[in-house]
């Protein structure tokens, strides 16, 4: 009884921590009135954020990356960049779905 409570203890003392890996996807906000529209970087954040799996996200504008922290067990980048397609914005080398894009607000829709 006292190895199983020492077992125990053991074990409470390292908790178990998921597996997590990062991905960097080039995309791009544009806005015609501001860096980041909140409009349009809001619908994309809000279905990333609501995506099985995802832990953090962030958007550096300069570099005009989504650096993503995911679980591997619950997505994976392809679902990620499938995602940001859908939102209206195009993934890395996965373009925009076209009426996802059709939906943005007009100073969204990059010009030409």
């Amino acid at each position: 009884m006292r190895l199983l409570t020492v077992i125990l203890l053991i074990l409470a003392a390292f908790p178990l921590v998921a597996a997590t890996d990062t991905v960097k996807i080039q995309t791009q906000v544009y806005c015609d009135h501001c860096k980041v529209c909140e409009s349009c970087w809001g619908r994309m954040e809000h279905n990333l954020k609501f995506t099985k799996g995802v832990k953090e996200l962030s958007y550096d504008e300069t570099a005009m990356t989504i650096v993503i922290i995911y679980d591997p067990k619950k997505t994976n980048p392809a679902k990620l960049r499938k995602v940001i397609s859908r939102s209206g914005f195009d993934a890395d080398e996965v373009k925009a779905d076209a009426k996802a894009r059709e939906k943005l607000d007009t100073c969204c829709k990059k010009k030409g």
